[in-house]
């Protein structure tokens, strides 16, 4: 894979697809990826990793929660609402953070020293309009290998709150599943962190298993086209002493590889599948940082 630096040094894709490259990780799935993935079906299974969407939701206190309002119910029509020909309907509106639940981080998201992905200024982003580069309408849906590194099961037991996930667990992973890394894999790490905090009402997002730094780096110099978990922020919580989202710098910022977060992945641990095919495509909201997910597994 060839690398450009910029001012001071860190290893980047900054121009590996072109000047004008909105798309990041992503370019590397193609055709050939596409074929691939589909050949793993087996069963035909499908399985859905997101987490139901409600008020009960947990988001992290700088965000709102999910806003559910009915705009026509049972009730108008009990209260005398016009039913023409006997038909009836509901409809709804949501209200919520497009961070919320199982999402995608858009590759402007988050950036830092006034730079984002592929070496877009910060100026690009506005609060009047949001993203006018990089936001989540230029991610094209992804439908390639999925591979699970079950690190839970790795350590046999549950990860501590804090606990990091280094490289070699990763290729610990790796080793145990008889599997090696390909361009274009999605790649999903089971924590247990989602499990472990289901039904809380107080969940507290500062605290969390994850990768570190240099896993982080490792997995996009894999070519990686995406780096998912079933956490708040795939990387381990609270950061390294001097560091800030570093997993999140490097990976989006760096490599313009896209964090799939909130992923509900005990169903698909459960089968023992640690490759198939994932399919997922974010909602084109122009602008957007990113957007809630559905993604599937299909085994």
């Amino acid at each position: 894979m060839s690398e450009t630096t910029y001012s001071n040094e860190r290893p980047n894709a900054w121009q590996r697809w072109g000047a004008d490259d909105e798309a990041g990780a992503l370019n590397l799935i193609g055709p050939d990826q596409v074929r691939r993935a589909a050949g793993l079906v087996r069963s035909g299974q499908v399985l859905r990793l997101a987490q139901p969407l409600s008020r009960r939701t947990p988001v992290p206190r700088h965000r709102s929660g999910l806003q559910h309002f009915m705009g026509r119910d049972g009730g108008d029509y009990a209260a005398g609402a016009n039913r023409p020909g006997g038909f009836q309907f509901a409809e709804d509106t949501v209200v919520m953070p497009l961070h919320i639940g199982t999402h995608i981080d858009a590759l402007c998201h988050a950036w830092c020293d006034g730079r984002m992905f592929n070496n877009y200024r910060e100026n690009t982003m506005r609060s009047t309009s949001g993203a006018t580069l990089l936001g989540v309408e230029k991610m094209p849906p992804a439908v390639t290998r999925g591979v699970l590194l079950d690190v839970v099961g790795l350590r046999g037991r549950a990860l501590a709150a804090d606990e990091v996930i280094t490289r070699s667990d990763l290729q610990a992973c790796l080793e145990a599943a008889r599997l090696q890394l390909e361009p274009g894999d999605a790649v999903l790490l089971h924590t247990g962190w989602l499990a472990a905090n289901l039904g809380k009402a107080d969940v507290d997002f500062n605290a969390e298993p994850g990768i570190d730094h240099e896993a982080g780096l490792w997995l996009a110099q894999q070519d990686v086209a995406m780096i998912g978990a079933d956490n708040y922020a795939v990387e381990v919580l609270p950061f390294a002493e001097g560091t800030v989202f570093p997993v999140h710098q490097c990976v989006i910022r760096d490599y313009g590889i896209p964090l799939l977060e909130g992923l509900q992945l005990e169903e698909l641990v459960a089968t023992k599948r640690r490759e198939f095919l994932f399919v997922a495509a974010a909602l084109p909201f122009v602008g957007g940082t990113g957007s809630p997910l559905a993604p599937v597994a299909v085994l």
